[in-house]
């Protein structure tokens, strides 16, 4: 879909005529595409979507599992434009261009690399910072989260721990559980704004409202009547509840 060309820690995005969608040369310009390496050793993807100028928050915005930057970018194009938000995306170890292997410390890792990258290369103060997690992205930015005073939070889709999709009568976190989010929600002492679709074939509809429940400092949540795990974002509330929360609730 796309030709990549590197150079040091930074490459360049060149669409192929039959890419599902095609940018305008202004849509380009308002990407900016680096590598950035985590404590582990790997070399991550990274893009920073200037969406506006005038924009008062940046999402760090942690996607699902089964895409990657390349898929996520014209949506990152929307929902910036949608809130008036800027977007700062990135490819989980082993995912799209960047290099390692997926697992659960090296999400961790991954996370904290794209917050430092947001800190130190594009200054971007922690307060105006929102983490929003999607899926597999609530894990890595519930980790965050606990460790770092941020702006807001979004858990969108989240799962309270790996252990308990797949068996939903657990009740505790065993040794060998991995993805333990409902363990360290806790400790996140910034807002936090809960969505979840009350159809969701992949995690369960009580998964969202558990993370809910253990959240110290939430508003009030989303829960999307008849969605699934895939089709939130296309609720017509989806982009209006976004909105609520940046401008009102988080200025109260």
């Amino acid at each position: 879909m796309c030709n990549i060309c590197v150079r040091p820690f930074h490459f360049v995005i060149d669409l192929y005529d039959r890419a599902e969608w095609q940018y305008s040369e202004r849509e380009k310009s308002k990407i900016e595409a680096f590598f950035t390496r985590t404590s582990r050793g790997n070399l991550i993807t990274c893009t920073y979507v200037r969406c506006s100028k005038n924009a008062k928050y940046t999402l760090l915005f942690s996607h699902g599992n089964a895409v990657d930057l390349g898929q996520m970018s014209s949506f990152y194009l929307t929902l910036g434009s949608q809130i008036n938000c800027n977007i700062f995306g990135y490819d989980y170890s082993g995912y799209g261009m960047s290099g390692g292997k997926p697992s659960e410390k090296n999400l961790y890792a991954d996370i904290e690399a794209a917050w430092q990258a947001m800190r130190t290369r594009l200054n971007i103060s922690p307060e105006t910072i929102i983490l929003y997690g999607q899926s597999i992205g609530t894990v890595p930015t519930v980790d965050l989260a606990a460790r770092h005073e941020v702006g807001a939070v979004i858990l969108h889709s989240p799962l309270m721990s790996g252990l308990r999709v797949v068996f939903r009568n657990t009740k505790r976190t065993w040794f060998f559980d991995a993805f333990p989010s409902i363990d360290k929600v806790a400790k996140v002492k910034s807002p936090v704004l809960v969505i979840h679709g009350t159809d969701d074939e992949v995690i369960d509809f009580s998964h969202g409202i558990g993370i809910y429940e253990r959240c110290p400092k939430t508003v009030e949540p989303f829960w999307v009547e008849g969605a699934g795990h895939n089709d939130v974002e296309l609720h017509p509330q989806y982009y209006e509840r976004l909105r609520k929360f940046l401008s009102v609730e988080l200025i109260k």
